[in-house]
């Protein structure tokens, strides 16, 4: 009587690549839907431009200043004297926790973006970021 061979069984392995793949996709994935997720609750306008700053990511609030030299508080038309009243009105008793991310046009004097940020830290805000365009360097 014959017997047939055995057949030398062969270890399992565990195929890395294809898992890998996977978990690449899941963080391109995820990576892109934060973006999406970003919004700026401002007016476009005309942005000085920087090579080295990083992109600002909205927090709360966002004042723009047109090159008409108009604000907005998050899209809302606000007057200076106004502005104070406002803020307060949003951030409420958390001011000192709150952001306010600045998008001035370029054209608008220094002068009126330094009173905006006085009126604020006046009521409690102590965070500050300046929108900026890297979209282009800087030419030297």
């Amino acid at each position: 009587m014959q017997f047939k061979q055995r057949r030398e069984l062969k270890r399992t392995r565990v195929e890395i690549i294809p898992m890998i793949d996977t978990i690449f996709f899941l963080l391109v994935f995820f990576m892109l839907s934060n973006l999406a997720l970003t919004k700026l609750n401002g007016f476009k306008v005309d942005l000085p431009q920087t090579a080295t700053a990083p992109r600002q990511t909205p927090r709360e609030l966002t004042l723009t200043i047109d090159k008409n030299r108009q604000l907005f508080l998050d899209k809302q038309a606000v007057s200076e004297a106004n502005l104070q009243n406002l803020l307060l009105q949003k951030v409420g008793k958390n001011a000192s926790r709150a952001t306010l991310i600045l998008n001035a046009d370029q054209s608008v004097p220094h002068g009126l973006v330094v009173r905006c940020i006085d009126r604020a830290r006046e009521i409690g805000v102590a965070h500050f970021a300046i929108a900026t365009d890297n979209s282009s360097a800087m030419k030297p």
